[in-house]
C-alpha cells in the first residue's frame, strides 16, 4: 500500500481531534483497520470509494489525501472557535477526583438546557465542556444499582451537545454526529425508552446533516415504531418524545428536492405528529421538547419552506395562534422569525424577508449573528435589496457582512 496515503489520513484524524476508534466508527470499520491503513500495512491501496468517503469523514478535498504536497488544512473548514471547548471536551480524560453528585450533575444540566432555549449559546459554550465531562466520569463511576440514571443523564447531556453542535452546521457536523451517537449509547445502556427516543432523532438529525436523508427517515421512523408503546406509558412525556421523533422523520423527508412522493411522504409523518400532539391535548415543554399542536404546525411551515414552496408556507403560517407562538421558547420564536424571512424571500418580499430578520436579531442575537446559515440568509436579503434599510445594513454589519 501506498503509505504516504495512510500518512495523509492519520495526518487529518489527529487534526480533526478523533482517535482511531471513532474514525474507524465514522468508516464503518474496525481500530484495527484503521491501525493497518495509517501503518501502511493493507496488501491494496484502498479503493477510490474508500478514499472519498475518508475524505468526506475528515472534511478535506480528496486531493489532500492523494497528493504528496506539505496538507494544509481548507479555509473555512474547521469548527468555529466559540465550540472548540465543546469539541476539545468530547475527547478529554476524566479527572482524577470524585465525580458530580448526580443532584449537582441534573441541576447544571437543566441550567445549560434553559440556556439553549434562549439562544445562549456563549453560555453553552462556558458551561457544557465541565458537564460533560462531569457527567462521564459520573457515568463510568456509578455503581451497579445507579448506572441507569447516570447513564439517562449522560445521554441528555450528549443530546445536548448535539444540538448545540448542529447550530453551526456543516463545519461541527462530523463531531455533533460522534455526540448524537455517544447519546444514543448511553440511552440504550439506561434502558429509558424516552431517552432513547430522544437520542434517536438527534442521530436522524445527524444524518440529514450528512446528506443522508433517507437513512434519517428510517432511523426515525423505525424508533418510532420500536418504542410507540412503552412511549405511550410514560403519558406526555413519552408523547411527546414519539411526536418529535415523527417530527424528525418529516424534517428529514423534505430534505431533498421536491417530489409528489416526497411531499406526501413528509406530510404524513406531520400528520402522524399531529396526531400524537392530540393525544397529548396541549404545548408542553416535556424534556424540553416544546412540542405540542404549535410546535407541530410549525414543522409545517418549515418543510414547506425546505420544499421552497413559499406562497404555501405564509398560508400555513396564518393558521398559528400569536398566543400559542408567544408561549415558545425564544429559539422556537425566532427560528419562526428566520422562517418566515426565507418564505418571505422565496415570494420576492424582500422587504418583509428584512423585517423578520430584524424581529429574530433582537429576540435571539445569537441566533442570528453566530451561525453560519444565518449569516448566509442576511447576506442574500441583502444581496436581493437594491436599496437596504438601515436595519437591514445594521443587522449585515452586525454579522459581519458589508451592506
Amino acid at each position: 500500500m501506498n503509505t504516504g496515503i495512510g500518512r495523509r489520513i492519520a495526518y487529518w484524524r489527529e487534526r480533526r481531534g478523533f482517535t482511531q476508534p471513532d474514525f474507524g466508527q465514522l468508516m464503518g470499520q474496525s481500530k484495527r483497520w484503521v491501525q493497518d491503513i495509517e501503518g501502511g500495512k493493507r496488501q491494496q491501496d484502498p479503493r477510490l470509494s474508500v478514499l472519498m468517503r475518508a475524505a468526506d469523514v475528515l472534511r478535506v478535498p480528496l486531493e489532500q489525501l492523494l497528493s504528496d504536497s506539505p496538507p494544509t488544512p481548507p479555509v473555512g473548514s474547521g469548527p468555529p472557535t466559540e465550540a472548540i471547548g465543546v469539541i476539545d471536551a468530547l475527547y478529554a480524560a476524566g479527572p482524577d477526583t470524585d465525580p458530580p453528585a448526580p443532584d449537582i450533575l441534573r441541576r447544571r444540566l437543566t441550567y445549560c438546557c434553559e440556556a439553549f432555549q434562549a439562544c445562549h449559546y456563549t453560555t453553552l459554550a462556558r458551561e457544557l465542556p465541565a458537564l460533560i465531562i462531569g457527567a462521564t466520569h459520573a457515568a463510568h463511576a456509578a455503581p451497579v444499582g445507579s448506572q441507569s440514571n447516570a447513564q439517562a443523564t449522560l445521554s441528555r447531556v450528549y443530546q445536548l451537545v448535539t444540538s448545540y453542535l448542529h447550530k453551526y452546521g456543516e463545519p461541527t457536523a462530523i463531531q455533533a454526529a460522534l455526540a448524537a451517537d455517544r447519546a444514543l449509547v448511553a440511552a440504550e445502556r439506561s434502558g429509558d425508552p424516552v431517552q432513547i427516543g430522544a437520542a434517536a432523532r438527534r442521530v436522524a438529525k445527524s444524518l440529514t446533516y450528512q446528506q443522508r436523508p433517507a437513512a434519517a427517515v428510517e432511523f426515525a421512523t423505525a424508533a418510532a415504531r420500536r418504542l410507540s408503546d412503552s412511549l405511550a406509558e410514560r403519558g406526555a412525556l413519552g408523547l411527546s418524545t414519539l411526536g418529535m421523533l415523527y417530527l424528525s422523520a418529516a424534517h428529514a423527508a423534505s430534505a431533498e428536492e421536491r417530489t409528489t412522493a416526497r411531499v406526501r411522504a413528509a406530510t404524513d409523518y406531520l400528520d402522524e405528529a399531529g396526531d400524537v400532539a392530540a393525544r397529548q391535548g396541549a404545548d408542553l415543554d416535556e424534556d424540553w421538547t416544546q412540542f405540542g399542536p404549535t410546535n407541530v404546525r410549525l414543522h409545517r411551515v418549515d418543510m414547506l419552506i425546505r420544499f421552497e414552496d413559499g406562497w404555501s408556507a405564509l398560508e400555513a403560517a396564518d393558521d398559528l395562534d400569536p398566543a400559542a407562538l408567544a408561549g415558545m421558547s425564544r429559539e422556537r420564536q425566532a427560528g419562526h422569525h428566520v422562517a418566515m424571512a426565507r418564505a418571505s424571500l422565496l415570494t420576492r418580499h424582500k422587504d418583509a424577508a428584512a423585517a423578520e430578520l430584524i424581529k429574530a436579531d433582537r429576540l435571539a442575537p445569537e441566533e442570528v449573528r453566530g451561525r453560519p446559515d444565518m449569516v448566509n440568509l442576511v447576506k442574500d436579503v441583502v444581496g436581493a435589496t437594491v436599496n437596504p434599510e438601515a436595519g437591514l445594513r445594521a443587522l449585515a454589519e452586525r454579522c459581519g457582512l458589508r451592506a
